[in-house]
């Protein structure tokens, strides 16, 4: 696609990137078949190839945003289906990044979006306020319909989606394996408070593999969620300041990977790399950490795990979650990975669609969201699975609240395969 970006405009990092993106489209429109958006909509506009175009015009001509745009371009779940299907390689995903960071700085938005995205941005990423939040949503929950009825839907959602927050299970230690190395492990942010479990499960997977988990103090949200929220300021101090608590555990004791049990977070750490290559402060150091980080099943895969001392045998219908099948392109290793500990592993029709989840997309979006979910649903309920499994928070939480089948972890299966607590309840 022909640009008329000037050498001025192209100076900046950010803007140069994303017109490299633009001009690598070719008008293919292989795009349209795989997006999700699209595919439920059938508005070109609501479509990768169809945003490109609007997102050129803004970008190139340094428009002001127009409600046209924001509604496209806020409609983008940034699952990066389209990247996998894409023959040009364009590099969609920090095209739509830069696009949300300049609607951001120059977009007034309605008084309740502005609000209610204000809100999101001072909560989720903190665990602490996060945990009191959910309390107060419980207390709000039954509100819900009327909210609904008044129009408020994205509150509506906000308080469907939300649950108290999670328990660790009881589980005995496991016997520790000869120490092979040493690893840091994501708390995070919103799965710290929702799901302790999966982290704790991953660590007693570790354990078994030969690793510590190194336990980092004062880490926090790796800066996805604001991020992609168009927050550039705010994602970034995040990812700031756990990779600088990271560099300094790397460079005491020396760590063999940086380990995400929410692939959303992984992700955005594996991108690290090109959030901060203009900063001389963090280029460097943003990029080790990047290198070093790995989703949970892509580590286990590469360090092995022991047999499985009691594999259940039961049917598993596997969600590939966007963030981990397109955004990392890890993709058959959480399949093998199940099969192995004696899994019957199934894989629903379409896998390659987003859930709808998608960071607060399904609070934001919620009339969308809901459809992508039911259409997920039915399509993973269609294997005649006994659980599902994924690798998400968000995904899990999603999908969680459409279905009566029991939805875990990827590595709750694992760890329960090797002798952990059983994550159905049984």
């Amino acid at each position: 696609m022909q640009t008329r970006f000037s050498p001025e405009q192209l100076a900046e990092p950010a803007t140069a990137a994303a017109e490299k993106a633009i001009r690598t489209c070719v008008h293919c429109g292989f795009c349209l078949a795989t997006c999700p958006t699209y595919v439920l909509l059938g508005d070109e506009r609501d479509s990768p190839r169809g945003r490109i175009y609007l997102m050129k015009d803004m970008l190139e001509n340094e428009r002001a945003p127009s409600p046209e745009v924001v509604r496209h371009v806020d409609r983008c779940l940034s699952c990066l289906s389209c990247m996998s299907t894409c023959p040009s390689g364009v590099d969609y995903r920090h095209l739509v990044d830069h696009a949300r960071a300049y609607i951001e700085d120059r977009y007034q938005r309605p008084w309740f979006d502005r609000t209610l995205r204000a809100a999101l941005a001072w909560l989720m990423p903190y665990r602490g306020r996060f945990r009191a939040g959910l309390a107060l949503a419980g207390l709000g929950r039954p509100f819900a319909p009327l909210f609904r009825q008044l129009g408020l839907k994205p509150l509506a959602a906000m308080l469907d989606l939300s649950k108290a927050p999670g328990r660790l299970l009881r589980a005995e230690a496991p016997s520790p394996a000869p120490l092979k190395g040493r690893v840091i492990l994501l708390r995070g942010c919103v799965e710290a408070v929702l799901e302790p479990e999966f982290r704790a499960a991953a660590a007693r997977l570790l354990a078994r593999a030969g690793y510590q988990v190194v336990e980092v103090q004062g880490e926090g949200c790796c800066g996805s969620l604001t991020h992609h929220m168009g927050r550039e300021a705010s994602g970034h101090a995040f990812a700031r300041h756990n990779i600088d608590l990271w560099s300094r555990e790397i460079e005491a004791g020396g760590v063999d990977a940086i380990l995400t049990t929410a692939s959303g977070c992984g992700s955005t750490m594996k991108d690290y790399g090109f959030m901060f290559q203009a900063d001389p402060a963090y280029a460097g150091k943003a990029k080790a950490v990047a290198a070093k980080t790995r989703d949970i099943t892509e580590f286990l895969a590469e360090v092995g795990l022991p047999r499985p001392s009691a594999p259940k045998g039961l049917t598993v219908a596997y969600h590939a979650a966007c963030s981990l099948q397109h955004g990392q392109r890890v993709r058959d290793v959480p399949k093998r990975l199940l099969a192995e500990a004696g899994f019957t592993v199934r894989e629903p029709l379409e896998s390659h669609l987003c859930c709808g989840s998608a960071g607060i997309y399904n609070i934001t979006q919620p009339e969308i969201a809901d459809q992508l979910r039911d259409r997920k649903v039915a399509s993973l309920e269609a294997t005649k699975p006994q659980v599902i499994a994924s690798g998400n928070i968000g995904c899990l939480t999603q999908i969680g609240a459409g279905t009566g089948l029991p939805v875990v972890h990827t590595v709750q299966l694992l760890d329960w395969a090797h002798g952990g607590p059983n994550p159905l309840g049984g």
